[in-house]
């Protein structure tokens, strides 16, 4: 069986944020975010990296992180291209932003030969979730239905005090996912947090909820599903054309809906943290600071 691979989205600049957050500084010794993630990766057992980038970061990139990385797992890139679209099919005019999380793991298909994992590049995770993930894809996962998993976080350890958060609630039965709901705006209030679905009445949501963070394991079986998905989603209609997102979340809940696949939810107590502020970065400084100070962590630059 082939060994898992890790797989890092990294081709979205940071909407919110502004500037290209993947390769931003954070660690006392100028680490960046996703040099955390790939030491915690390999401990745990991967070996072998696939980032799907734009390409024209690729220079940029190889320079601030691939370079790092290749003395101890081996790097390859993947480019997600807007016009990279099954057969049959035309970017709409105009049209220049890349068709979302689901197309990002789809432009890796020619180098993805066995079971990988998914993560976010600007996201830090904790050791734990790359534990949780390679030791579930090291296992053969055989049978009619197709066997993934989703390390899910509790809401808490995943909110800013500086704005609004965009989460997936999952719905969990007997350590299975049952579906993932998007909510676009959440914020932290004392004790807990509350959503605002329709974009302006807050309700009450338990902050114990488990939530997707973009951590899956998937089988190479995955794949050609992701192709057919792509296929129902661009025949549409698209609300909007220039807009519109093939998302991983969206493509996995309906598998499972259609009964070919089921989702083992690897529930951490890790704090995930990430900067969708400016204002977030000050924390996220703090927290890998203190990683360091308690060993976790050598000097990774």
């Amino acid at each position: 069986m082939e060994k898992p691979t890790l797989l890092v989205l990294a081709a979205g600049m940071g909407s919110r944020y502004g500037g290209l957050k993947q390769i931003d500084p954070l660690g006392p010794n100028g680490e960046i975010i996703i040099d955390y993630s790939l030491y915690d990766a390999r401990l745990a057992g991967f070996d072998r990296v696939v980032f799907v980038i734009k390409e024209e970061l690729q220079e940029v990139f190889e320079e601030k992180v691939g370079r790092h990385v290749r003395p101890f797992m081996q790097v390859e890139y993947a480019f997600q291209k807007t016009e990279d679209m099954p057969e049959g099919f035309a970017v709409p005019a105009g049209r220049v932003k890349p068709w979302g999380t689901g197309h990002a793991v789809r432009s890796a298909r020619h180098l993805l030969h066995g079971p990988f994992g998914v993560i976010n590049a600007d996201d830090f995770y904790g050791r734990q979730t790359y534990q949780l993930l390679y030791d579930f894809l090291k296992e053969p996962h055989g049978g009619d239905t197709m066997e993934f998993c989703m390390v899910g976080y509790i809401l808490q350890n995943t909110l800013t005090e500086n704005g609004t958060v965009s989460r997936g609630i999952c719905q969990v039965e007997n350590g299975l996912l049952q579906s993932v709901t998007e909510h676009t705006k959440i914020r932290k209030v004392p004790g807990g947090a509350e959503s605002a679905q329709d974009g302006e009445h807050y309700v009450p949501l338990d902050p114990q909820s488990t939530v997707s963070m973009n951590v899956w394991g998937f089988g190479q079986q995955l794949l050609p599903c992701l192709e057919e998905g792509f296929r129902q989603f661009l025949q549409g209609p698209l609300a909007d054309p220039l807009k519109a997102e093939y998302y991983l979340p969206a493509a996995v809940d309906g598998l499972v809906h259609q009964g070919k696949a089921q989702v083992q939810v690897l529930r951490t107590a890790s704090e995930w943290f990430g900067v969708t502020y400016p204002e977030d970065k000050q924390m996220v400084k703090d927290a890998l600071r203190q990683a360091h100070e308690q060993g976790l962590y050598p000097a990774l630059r």
